[in-house]
This record gives structure tokens, sequence and C-alpha cells, in this order.
């Protein structure tokens, strides 16, 4: 991937769709987006004015519940993330 991310940002993308208990599958044009992703890219951390970095809390491959309308979605290579602020994540799964 041809990106590097800067600060506290964190990459996301988004989980698939799941299927209803009741077995139903809902077309991406009928669900809200989900707020549930997978952590594929992380900053270096934030800066503090002492010079220290503080690392955010999540690590590649963690499964997070983010802000809703939280990040700006971008496309690599056809794929799309979502990049945001790492205090817009709000639990890791786990």
């Amino acid at each position: 991937m041809g990106i590097r991310l800067l600060g506290n940002r964190v990459m996301l993308k988004q989980v698939e769709a799941e299927t209803t208990s009741g077995g139903i599958h809902l077309p991406e044009s009928a669900q809200e987006k989900p707020q549930r992703a997978e952590v594929v890219g992380v900053g270096e951390g934030e800066k503090l004015e002492s010079g220290k970095v503080v690392e955010p809390a999540v690590s590649v491959g963690d499964m997070v519940v983010y802000a809703r309308y939280g990040g700006t979605e971008i496309s690599v290579d056809g794929e799309d993330f979502i990049v945001m602020d790492a205090n817009q994540i709000y639990a890791v799964e786990g």
C-alpha cells in the first residue's frame, strides 16, 4: 500500500454486511454503513509539546467500533478505506 499515515491517524477497512438472524442478506443500498471495521494501518502517534510521542491505542488487525460520521473515505488500489483520528475510535473488540 502506498500510503504512510501521519500523526495519530488510523486507516480502517469496513467489514462486509452480515446476514440477519433470519437468514436475510440486505443489500448495501438498504443498510446503514456499519460502524465496525478492521484497522489496516496506524500512524506513528500524537506528538506532545514535551517531544514525547503517544502511540494510538489500536494495532493493525484490531476490530474496532468508530464514530458514525468520523473520518475521510479514500480509495487505494481500487479498495475503499476510512482514514480518521484514532480518538474517533470508541472501542476495540476482544
